[in-house]
């Protein structure tokens, strides 16, 4: 089972040698097995890697993940039909009858809003008995656009002095960063499921690859977010986000959450997940859908971005 990211700040020179990822810099060369890795980030443009190191890469289920000039994620590669019943997956997912989308999409957004509640609670911050009320008024469908209502209450407690749309505001850019990390681990583990990303149950963009995944990473947003918070603590909102913060939130797939009582990784939570989307299409039933939630434990906050 993957375990492990890599994240490429540096150049580098990949390529692939009895199921190995060789990695050469100039202060000398590592190797990991690829059954052991989950995702690979070039954040660097001198990086180079070879067409066999990418075809070893799509069979083992390794998302690859590029970076424009501005170290923002830009491309996913991911591979084609890893899952030997892609065909049968691909059958249920479009045949599910919207009633059953809506009600996954009010499964999705009661979690999601739900665990922003939880974040603010342990936080020590305002609305969070607010959230917890409002997550339990989704409709199926979502219809009174609750999730929207939630989110403007829920940034206005967590951050101080923020807008979500300020693309200038160091949070913002961490936060942009830590999504981009989910999407791509989110739409590996649909595409390991047999899932076809670009089609949605509530994101219907024709021009979007990945409707599917922006549908199933709003459970997981929370998670970025207590991420950002931790480590932007007292940083200057209008600094940049720097290499060792892109480091950082690299290992977010790596994070811990709960899933069913159980505590795993954010990377193998969205693989259950993922799975567990497959059986609710096969079921027409939304109640085999399971996303997951903070653990029980405390968790640290190390304090609020000023």
């Amino acid at each position: 089972m993957a375990w492990k990211g890599v994240h490429l700040t540096r150049p580098a020179r990949l390529s692939v040698k009895s199921r190995q990822l060789r990695v050469k810099q100039d202060d000398g060369e590592v190797t990991i097995p690829l059954e052991d890795i989950g995702w690979i980030i070039a954040d660097n443009h001198q990086t180079t890697l070879t067409v066999a190191l990418m075809a070893a890469c799509a069979e083992a289920g390794i998302a690859i993940i590029t970076s424009d000039t501005r170290h923002s994620p830009s491309a996913l590669t991911l591979p084609f039909q890893p899952n030997h019943r892609t065909a049968s997956v691909a059958h249920y997912q479009l045949a599910a009858r919207n009633p059953l989308k809506k009600r996954l999409w009010q499964t999705i957004i009661r979690t999601k809003i739900n665990n922003q509640a939880t974040l603010l609670q342990r936080a020590k911050r305002q609305n969070s008995s607010l959230l917890k009320k409002m997550a339990s008024r989704v409709r199926s469908g979502d219809p009174d656009n609750i999730e929207a209502r939630a989110a403007r209450d829920y940034w206005t407690a967590l951050f101080d002095n923020f807008t979500r749309g300020n693309e200038d505001d160091l949070r913002n850019k961490a936060l942009n960063y830590a999504y981009a990390i989910l999407r791509g681990c989110i739409a590996r583990a649909l595409v390991a499921a047999g899932l076809l990303p670009a089609i949605g149950l509530h994101h219907a963009s024709q021009t979007n690859s990945f409707n599917l995944a922006d549908d199933m990473i709003e459970p997981f947003r929370p998670f970025a977010d207590l991420a950002v918070n931790t480590l932007l603590h007292q940083c200057d909102p209008n600094s940049d986000l720097t290499r060792d913060h892109r480091q950082m939130l690299a290992g977010l797939p790596l994070n811990e959450v709960s899933l069913n009582t159980e505590t795993l990784s954010i990377l193998h939570a969205s693989e259950l997940s993922a799975h567990s989307l497959v059986r609710a299409f096969e079921h027409a039933d939304a109640q085999q859908l399971i996303l997951p939630s903070f653990p029980e434990t405390q968790f640290e906050i190390q304090g609020l971005v000023r």
